[in-house]
Formats: structure tokens, sequence, C-alpha cells
């Protein structure tokens, strides 16, 4: 098997892609843990969370600059250097983490811990299961790719219906997607380690991108299953 421009064993072949996957992982714990000491801090703080609470402008203005953020990085990582990529990254965290404070204001604090070990412990499973599953999940991708933009329709909907079925319609069938999508993920970065020379700066973009990959999937699996599990104040 090749990767870059030398030829490597199976052993050293699955030698390297876990540690790609090492690397990826770490930029994904960064940015979980950065988004939820930024939430639990704006939390804490009453008046820089009623300001974003109550003032449209600023949070919609902070979901656009994510949106943004996560444009620009996609579509410029290969213009861009490993340094700034990782830049882009760590600020969409954080700036996540102001957006998603208003979690913690809505749910008790002892709902959202347990959902998140609920998030934590179903993400290991399906990410171990796409690692080490010998299927080819390829197919996976363009059927969930589908589902999602279904949900998200269907979101925009119930904005103007508030339908309450459809509320818990949306909300099951996220959870089931992005299950399915941390499995479908989790292999094309296994497969992405491949792609560049170890230790250079393609790679060290690679892994970047992977863990927001990632990152997105947990994130969105997280608010879902809250929905499901959470207490609210």
């Amino acid at each position: 098997m090749e990767l870059g421009t030398r030829n490597y064993t199976k052993e050293q072949i699955q030698t390297l892609q876990a540690a790609f996957m090492s690397k990826v992982y770490t930029w994904m714990s960064g940015g979980l843990a950065i988004t939820g000491l930024i939430a639990m801090w704006v939390a804490s703080i009453s008046g820089i969370e009623l300001m974003i609470q109550e003032n449209i402008m600023l949070f919609y203005g902070l979901i656009i600059g994510e949106i943004l953020l996560v444009g620009y990085l996609i579509s410029m990582i290969n213009r861009i250097s490993a340094q700034t990529a990782g830049i882009i990254f760590t600020a969409y965290a954080a700036i996540n983490g102001l957006t998603l404070s208003v979690v913690f204001l809505a749910y008790t604090s002892a709902s959202i811990a347990s959902t998140f070990f609920v998030t934590a412990g179903t993400f290991a499973i399906m990410s171990i299961y796409g690692y080490y599953t010998k299927k080819d999940l390829t197919s996976w991708g363009n059927l969930l790719f589908m589902a999602l933009i279904g949900i998200i329709i269907a979101s925009v909907v119930n904005f103007f219906m508030q339908s309450e079925m459809l509320y818990w319609l949306v909300t099951y069938a996220g959870v089931l997607i992005f299950v399915g999508l941390t499995a479908y993920d989790t292999q094309k970065i296994k497969r992405m380690s491949t792609a560049s020379e170890v230790g250079s700066e393609q790679e060290a973009k690679g892994a970047i991108v992977g863990a927001l990959m990632l990152y997105l999937d947990f994130i969105n699996l997280f608010l879902l299953l809250l929905r499901i599990l959470g207490d609210r104040k």
C-alpha cells in the first residue's frame, strides 16, 4: 500500500492510521472542551447571557459567523496553512460555546451532564464501529446526506407549523442520522489518513478537517438527545 510517496506494509499503514486518528480526536476533544467551558462561563454570567438572548441580531450574527467560519475552512483548506486552519477551528468552537450557552439556562445541569455521557458513549461505539468495520460505508453517505437535508427542510417547515408530532419525528430521525454519520465520517477520515505524507502540512490540515466533521456529529447528536433526555428548568 502507498502513503504519500512511500510504500508501507499493512502493519505500518495501521500504525499510521491510528496516529492520524489520534490527532483527529485530540483536535475534536479540544474543540468540545473549549465549547463546553465557554458555554458554562457565559451561562454563569447573567449579563452576557441576557445580552445574547435578548439581542436577536447578535444571536443570529454569531450563528452566521459560525457558518462563515466553517465554509471558509472547508473551501480554503488547500490554500491556508495548518496553523490558520487550527485558529479557525478554535474560533468556531469558541463562538459555538457562546450560542450553546442557552442550553445551560434551558436544561438542568444534571440532565446536561447525563446526556453528555450518553452522547459520548454512543459516539464512541459508532466511531469504533466505523474505524474497525470491514464493511464499506460509502453507500451510507448519500442516504444520510439526503435524510439530513430532509430533516433540515422539515425543521424549517415546523418553525411555522409548530407541530409537536413533526418536532419529535425530526428529533428521533436526527439522532439516527447523526449516529450513522459518526460511523461513516470515521471511516472516511480513516481513509483520508493515506492521502498525505506523514508529518506534512497537508496531513495536519486533514486532521483538523476530520476533527471538525466529528465535532459537528457529536454536537448535533448531543443537542438532539438533549431534547429527548433533558429536563427543562
